[in-house]
């Protein structure tokens, strides 16, 4: 399956903001940004691995069993079937940063949550 994002898609979630920079059946570049102490759900996907990398702020992310920290110019990889989440650490300021996502399901549909602070865990 390859993506159903295209270039300029985005959607407003509780956390912030997401935008798609470029996609295609093989990969999908996003800019995402989050609010100040924000967090996105506790997650993993099936199909794809996710890059992302820090453009602007500090994040704590959470990879595995591991508490990573990164500031801008950093970047973390989140390989196929791996648990991760993002937060913004900043009280003031937003965070953005940019997730290219690369396998075979690029969609939605390959989101898995496991714990999320907008009641969206199924």
């Amino acid at each position: 399956m390859a993506t159903t994002y295209k270039k300029g898609d985005s959607d407003i979630r509780p956390w912030g903001t997401w935008e798609v920079l470029e996609a295609n059946d093989k990969f999908c570049v996003k800019k995402i940004t989050v609010k100040p102490e924000a967090i996105l759900s506790l997650q993993m996907h099936n199909y794809r691995a996710e890059h992302w990398i820090i453009a602007k702020g500090n994040a704590m992310i959470v990879l595995g069993e591991d508490t990573l920290y990164r500031k801008q110019d950093e970047a973390v990889y989140i390989p196929v079937k791996t648990k991760h989440r993002i937060k913004n650490t900043s009280k003031e300021n937003e965070l953005i940063f940019i997730e290219v996502q690369t396998g075979d399901n690029l969609d939605e549909d390959d989101i898995i949550r496991f714990d999320d602070n907008y009641g969206r865990t199924k």
